[in-house]
């Protein structure tokens, strides 16, 4: 697919599991399981499914995936499988880690972030018979984009979130100079806007790419999955469900007005989706595999 000057592609980098409950908050499993069915440990499957955008020379990559910094308690309590990974999505499309020349975080939390950076082996440092490594970027030749409002509070997160925000994943990025902050910018070029919603976290901006024909709106962890087109169906993650709530109301609005395409980045069967509205209230109206 192409809007404007970018080609765009969908870059699959693995799946992991996260408690349905905490991903429904107040709606009632027997609701919730019709759609999302969860394992024996009440587990979801969600995607991380990010997007590329290509322009000759000029390859950007929004959100970075779950990483493979993980140890093997960490990947049994998510349920981590990376049988499909960020770099070998890009190895399909020919492309290597060097190529990607921008990378567009939505907000720094692990399951978008943890890709960003990757532990290199260094010789010097190695313990024998333990490993040794140091964290470096995933992307060497990139420039990172975040929220300035996002980073501040994912270096001082509360107690209830300091979980979601691993340091490891981003302040390798800062300490060399390629993590750029944006304040409240809400334009990256013309095909490119940031809208930016402070419900599921502060500073969490999505990504909006449009042209004068077509609109794909890269919606992050403002609708996780395409259960969470309908109104209630919040994160109990969200640091204010409320203000999640207006946002949803004003993003659905926009998007069936405007005919928008919704790109989802955890819902595991899903990639795309546009939306309607009856007496009922907002819900998806056609589901695409494919851009």
């Amino acid at each position: 697919m192409k809007i404007g000057k970018y080609t765009l592609h969908i870059i699959d980098s693995g799946y992991f599991g996260l408690d349905g409950g905490a991903m429904f908050g107040i709606i009632p499993k027997p609701l919730w399981q019709k759609t999302n069915p969860s394992d024996e440990a009440n587990r979801i499957k969600l995607a991380t499914r990010n997007l590329l955008l290509t322009n000759g020379n000029r390859k950007i990559l929004i959100d970075t995936g779950m990483g493979d910094k993980w140890d093997e308690k960490s990947k049994s309590i998510y349920a981590v499988d990376q049988t499909n990974s960020l770099e070998g999505s890009l190895n399909e499309l020919n492309l290597k880690s060097e190529d990607i020349t921008d990378v567009i975080l939505t907000h720094l939390h692990f399951d978008h972030t943890g890709g960003s950076t990757k532990i290199e082996n260094v010789p010097q440092l190695r313990d024998p018979g333990k490993g040794g490594g140091k964290l470096v970027p995933s992307f060497p030749n990139a420039k990172y984009y975040v929220q300035k409002k996002n980073y501040d509070w994912a270096i001082h997160p509360s107690e209830r979130d300091k979980g979601s925000y691993l340091k490891k994943n981003f302040q390798p990025l800062m300490e060399e100079g390629i993590l750029n902050l944006i304040d409240s910018q809400e334009k990256f070029d013309d095909e490119i806007e940031f809208v930016i919603l402070n419900g599921h976290t502060f500073g969490q901006q999505l990504i909006k790419i449009s042209d004068t024909s077509n609109t794909i709106f890269y919606c992050a962890d403002l609708f996780p999955t395409t259960s969470h087109i309908p109104l209630p169906y919040v994160m109990g993650y969200d640091l204010q469900p409320l203000v999640t709530v207006e946002e949803k109301k004003k993003i659905l609005a926009e998007a069936i007005e405007k005919n928008w395409k919704i790109f989802f980045e955890h819902d595991p069967e899903t990639a795309l989706a546009t939306v309607m509205k009856d007496e009922k209230g907002f819900r998806v109206n056609e589901k695409m595999k494919e851009l």
